[in-house]
């Protein structure tokens, strides 16, 4: 390889870079930022959010994200079991009271987040799905399913947001996205809430 090409392909990395960093912030991010991923990682590319939550929500903020591996476009219909999904929330920890959690769909398929109570010794993703591919909802804190507002609604469509505020006392939760397969695909995540210390 000459050193003209070399030149040209570091040329282009260094643009590719900048265009990603410069796609991060507020509406039109294209990838989570959490845990040092960016961008498109482990397999996961990430579609470019087109709206964003009030700046004024209520409590701690916890950002959920939701993803799906493989897809660079948006899908319909049921998600087949084994398809890799993601639902990673941050912070895991949090102070008891009032929260907002912010659901940011960036994968291909539309996403749904739901707060469940979780027993002290219980452990995320062992819930067993109903023939409908859906776990229980029962005793369902909240619910952000809506496309680009807050509440229930008809699903977190591709690159758009919802939002619930939920008041929590000490225990352990579970974030799961509800939709058919979506749980056995991967998309849960443990929570704990701890005393205020007040």
């Amino acid at each position: 390889m000459s050193n003209k090409t070399i030149r040209h392909a570091g040329v282009v990395i260094a643009a590719a870079a900048v265009l990603t960093l410069a796609g991060c912030g507020g509406t039109g991010r294209t990838g989570p930022s959490f845990s040092g991923m960016m961008g498109n990682a482990n397999g996961y590319h990430y579609s470019r959010l087109t709206c964003a939550p009030p700046a004024d929500l209520h409590g701690q903020v916890v950002t959920v994200t939701l993803a799906d591996m493989g897809m660079q476009r948006m899908m319909s219909g049921t998600a087949p079991l084994g398809t890799h999904m993601m639902l990673r929330a941050a912070p895991v920890t949090i102070q008891s009271g009032e929260v907002s959690f912010v659901a940011e769909n960036f994968g291909w398929r539309t996403h749904e987040l739901v707060i469940l109570p979780l027993g002290p010794d219980a452990e995320a993703g062992q819930r067993t799905p109903g023939a409908n591919g859906k776990i229980d909802e029962a005793g369902s804190l909240g619910e952000a399913s809506a496309n680009c507002v807050a509440g229930s609604g008809e699903g977190i469509p591709s690159g758009a947001v919802s939002w619930v505020t939920v008041t929590l006392p000490p225990g352990s939760y579970e974030l799961v996205c509800n939709l058919t397969n979506h749980y056995a695909d991967g998309m849960y995540q443990r929570v704990t809430v701890v005393g205020s210390g007040r």
